[in-house]
């Protein structure tokens, strides 16, 4: 009943409970916000200003009938937020023609203002458009359907059919290059994470559309300034796919428990995911009644990979080299201990004390392979972030109409993922390809290098304040 309340009452639940002045928060206070304009906003914003000054004949002095002269002024400062504003956008190119030669010569020199190629040709489409359809469904959760309802009521009647076409067109032409240079960079990287979720696509070839398919996910680890995240569309979960996916990767590999990524090739190691682990170890606390939670098998389980947890907490600041010798200083004991422990122990096997100490032994070999590397992680919580918008907007949309069209989201998905976390303005960074990739020459070999977002020009930057305001 609190969360409905939560979700019915938003402004006033949000407003009831003033703030302390600082907040406590790890090892150091936070201040806090003042609510002022310059704490919220970046300082780019554009200021409009408007005078209101008293007319001549309302300023009369009403002691000696002297014009009063301005001495002064109060400000008052407001935010204002325009709702998205549609406008035709024309280009005039105009034509030259030498008017002496028109008159002296057999022929007439012309010269004509050099066109810029469109986004898509024959189409009224512009980047700025489909970066907005785009950003509205896959950043904001935000269906076609209803961004045909919210265009309708403001007077344009722009159908889903034709925005669908507009984003699966462009992703096909100018983004799906992008996504494949990302994945030729992904695989230079040696750490990765992956996961994968399931997909409900209506029509696909033998499958009935209650079927489940899958979007698969690969990003780097956290040893890179330039993160890269790429979704995969599969209508299978078969051990194949990764293979496929991850031909020519050699390193390691961050994944939970799912038994395809150890058919992998002998060259890529799987580290696998401590996460999972406490979590089965929490399920078996849980499962509990709360008198016997206290120094049960369970709880001790709990507690050890805690205890792991919290010694990666204190490394998280060392470079990878001092982390690596850290570990085996710290968490190596622990790990020694906690499976000395767990042989000792029986349970059920369909218990959930039972299924956690099976998980443990089970993936004992690839839970301590972070100890080998300090760039690798004790979880692949990395991924898990990574997958989580696509799992929250697959709410909304529900299922793909195709499997072309599951593919174009997979790649429109990297595309804003990666843009996201190399802190850029989704929007603006999906308006600079689609205004710059007509334009360039694709027989050139590294046309698309200019694409990536690496190479992103400073207006696709979220302000810094942004930036920290999401960290």
């Amino acid at each position: 009943m609190d969360q409905l309340s939560l979700l019915f009452n938003e402004a006033e639940a949000y407003t009831k409970v003033e703030p302390p002045e600082k907040t406590a928060v790890a090892a150091h206070t936070r201040k806090k916000r003042s609510g002022s304009l310059e704490e919220i906003l970046p300082d780019d914003v554009p200021v409009e200003v408007v005078e209101h000054r008293l007319p001549e004949d309302k300023r009369i002095c009403s002691a000696c009938d002297t014009v009063m002269q301005e001495i002064g002024k109060e400000v008052r400062r407001s935010l204002v937020i325009i709702p998205a504003q549609v406008k035709i956008h024309e280009d005039w190119y105009f034509s030259y023609a030498c008017q002496t030669c028109k008159v002296e010569a057999l022929e007439t020199p012309v010269l004509k203002t050099q066109k810029d190629k469109p986004v898509i040709s024959g189409s009224f489409a512009s980047p700025e458009a489909i970066s907005h359809i785009m950003t509205q469904k896959f950043v904001m959760g935000s269906p076609l359907y209803r961004q045909e309802q919210e265009l309708n009521r403001s007077g344009v009647m722009l159908s889903r059919q034709t925005m669908s076409s507009w984003i699966l067109r462009a992703s096909e032409d100018w983004l799906k290059p992008v996504y494949e240079e990302l994945h030729r960079l992904l695989l230079q990287h040696h750490v990765i994470h992956a996961d994968e979720t399931t997909l409900q696509v209506l029509h696909e070839p033998g499958k009935t559309a209650q079927a489940k398919s899958y979007m698969w996910l690969y990003r780097t680890g956290g040893d890179t300034e330039q993160p890269i995240v790429l979704y995969e569309y599969r209508p299978d979960r078969k051990a194949e796919n990764p293979k496929r996916f991850l031909e020519g990767f050699s390193g390691y590999l961050h994944a939970d428990g799912y038994q395809s990524y150890y058919t992998l090739p002998e060259n890529i190691t799987v580290v696998g995911c401590w996460a999972h682990a406490r979590r089965k170890f929490d399920e078996a606390v849980n499962s509990l009644p709360k008198s016997e939670q206290k120094e049960s098998s369970a709880i001790i389980g709990q507690r050890y990979c805690s205890e792991l947890f919290a010694i990666e907490k204190k490394l998280k600041a060392l470079s990878p080299e001092e982390r690596y010798t850290k570990r085996l200083e710290l968490a190596k004991p622990v790990l020694d201990a906690f499976l000395a422990w767990a042989q000792t122990k029986n349970a059920a096997p369909k218990s959930a004390l039972g299924k956690a100490l099976h998980y443990l032994q089970e993936q004992w070999p690839h839970l301590i392979q972070y100890l080998k590397d300090g760039r690798l992680e004790l979880s692949n919580n990395r991924a898990e972030r990574s997958i989580k918008p696509f799992v929250m907007s697959r709410k909304n949309f529900l299922f793909a109409n195709t499997p072309s069209g599951a593919q174009g989201s997979a790649v429109m998905y990297s595309m804003i993922e990666t843009a996201k976390e190399n802190n850029l303005n989704p929007y603006r960074y999906l308006v600079y390809v689609l205004t710059t990739a007509p334009n360039l020459d694709r027989t050139q070999p590294d046309w698309v290098t200019q694409l990536l977002p690496a190479n992103a020009p400073e207006l696709c930057r979220v302000p810094r304040l942004q930036c920290k305001s999401n960290e």
